[in-house]
């Protein structure tokens, strides 16, 4: 094999016919993985995406806050987030952060090219999975064909059998 442009170690082009790769969010496969994106409203601080994470790569900080109860009640006690961030170094991008989340604040947004020049600028705050938020496609359309939600059914007994009948 005779080397490529790039010197004796490159192989050069495997498949020169192949169409180059599109990394373009809207042409992008349903399911592709990107960056793990937070909704920082829906984070309760619960820890679940921080335990379940095979790499230990998300880190969370918070403290507890008290939060006064209206008409003269019982103040409640809630957790505020200060920190949440994840070394993109170690991340395996598996899901099971996302998966694990109860209250939908991860989610996967098409974001491939976030370059660094430091390993360590490999780990995002918050404020940049914040940002990565928008390019987070809307979650695609149930089924016209699909039998509706046992939830739907159990709140209209009615629409459940007729549902169930056609």
């Amino acid at each position: 094999m005779a080397p490529g442009p790039a010197g004796p170690r490159d192989p050069g082009s495997v498949a020169p016919e192949l169409p180059g790769l599109d990394l373009d969010p809207g042409h992008l496969p349903p399911r592709s993985r990107g960056v793990i994106a937070l909704l920082e409203e829906n984070c309760t601080v619960c820890m679940l995406c921080a335990r379940e994470c095979p790499d230990w790569c998300i880190y969370i900080e918070s403290h507890k806050q008290t939060v006064p109860a209206p008409d003269s009640g019982r103040p409640r006690v809630r957790n505020v987030l200060d920190r949440f961030a994840i070394d993109f170094s170690l991340c395996m991008y598996c899901g099971i952060c996302i998966e694990a989340c109860p209250y939908d604040a991860l989610f996967w947004a098409p974001e491939f090219g976030y370059p660094e020049t430091g390993i360590a600028g490999l780990t995002h705050e918050r404020d940049r999975l914040r940002d990565w938020m928008r390019t987070v496609p809307p979650p695609p359309a149930h089924d016209p064909g699909a039998p509706p939600p046992r939830e739907a059914q159990a709140a209209d007994p009615g629409a459940g059998a007729a549902g169930q009948a056609g």
